[in-house]
């Protein structure tokens, strides 16, 4: 997909916009988990999750290959929105980005507020995305897609941050959507030739990535609600999937419960607000801690834009 090279031209690129994250290791959560953990704050970008990345890199090549290009149009359930929002209006190009029913408001109003135009269509992210294909070919915008090695690119960045300042990792635990973050991930620990073991977290109510892992092809699921909005894809991406075939140790189903419970615990221990995909990563670790006792393992918290009503209603309460 891309060279050490290719990454290392992408987190210049980033850089220009951001600093790098940090990744602290945070005792409390290694008292939970009987091992060291490093947390990955992706929650400490401009949009407030990882996704940011891949836009800026995204967006740059659009700029330079496709010069005509006015307008672009995407699908989401808010962090690649607001990512696509936050670099479209880097280079004065208008952002028209499609969201579900019932979408998290306050992502809502962070796009809106990055300058994306909202169009609410279809009860899920699957239906969103059809949307913005049909507005694409009528209206003319460019398709950005939610995957593309471009997309994979700059948040492979991350992992490149990561890698290079915690070393010796045994594993690291990464949520699915789309799947550029786990193939990130994947592609930057065989660029670096390390033997870090991924997995990638879903959720059990839209398990779509666990079944096409366990079936080897691709596998849907029906619509379903889950509080880690950032993973509620049922319809995997062939090219994600091979990747995670290829280098992933295995995907794991989360409850609900174990989802909440991971947000409270970052809560607790870091002070860090953490939405459902961010902290699933955690609720993976904890899940499968008698696995790793006395490794070295990091969680990646993809993102912290969870809404503050919820927060206080379904995890507080």
């Amino acid at each position: 997909m891309f060279s050490l090279a290719d990454l290392e031209a992408a987190a210049r690129l980033v850089y220009g916009v951001m600093p790098p994250t940090p990744q602290y290791a945070w005792p409390l959560l290694a008292g939970r988990a009987g091992c060291e953990v490093w947390v990955k704050h992706e929650n400490h970008t401009p949009t407030g999750a990882f996704k940011v990345r891949g836009g800026l890199v995204y967006m740059d090549w659009l700029k330079n290959q496709q010069p005509t290009v006015t307008s672009v149009i995407s699908a989401t359930r808010g962090n690649h929105g607001q990512s696509v929002a936050f670099a479209a209006a880097l280079h004065g190009l208008r952002a028209v980005i499609c969201v579900p029913e019932g979408n998290s408001v306050e992502k809502n109003a962070a796009m809106r507020a990055f300058g994306a135009e909202l169009v609410v269509h279809g009860q899920d992210f699957d239906a969103a995305r059809e949307e913005a294909r049909r507005l694409a070919e009528r209206d003319g915008h460019w398709m950005l897609p939610s995957f593309d090695p471009l997309l994979v690119r700059g948040v492979g960045t991350y992992a490149l941050e990561l890698f290079t300042e915690v070393s010796d990792l045994d594993v690291v635990y990464v949520p699915i959507g789309l799947g550029s973050g786990i193939a990130g991930l994947i592609r930057t620990r065989d660029l670096l030739g390390l033997k870090t073991e991924i997995v990638g977290v879903v959720s059990e109510a839209l398990p779509a990535y666990a079944l096409s892992f366990e079936a080897g092809r691709v596998v849907t699921t029906e619509p379903a609600p889950t509080i880690a909005d950032g993973m509620a894809t049922r319809v995997p991406e062939p090219e994600a999937l091979e990747i995670i075939l290829k280098g992933a140790a295995r995907v794991i189903r989360l409850s609900e419960t174990e989802i909440k419970n991971a947000i409270l615990a970052y809560w607790t221990d870091t002070h860090n607000l953490a939405e459902g995909a961010g902290a699933a990563p955690l609720a993976g670790l904890l899940q499968e801690r008698e696995r790793h006792r006395g490794k070295r393992a990091a969680v990646i918290l993809c993102g912290g834009n969870i809404d503050l009503e919820w927060f206080r209603d379904q995890v507080l309460a």
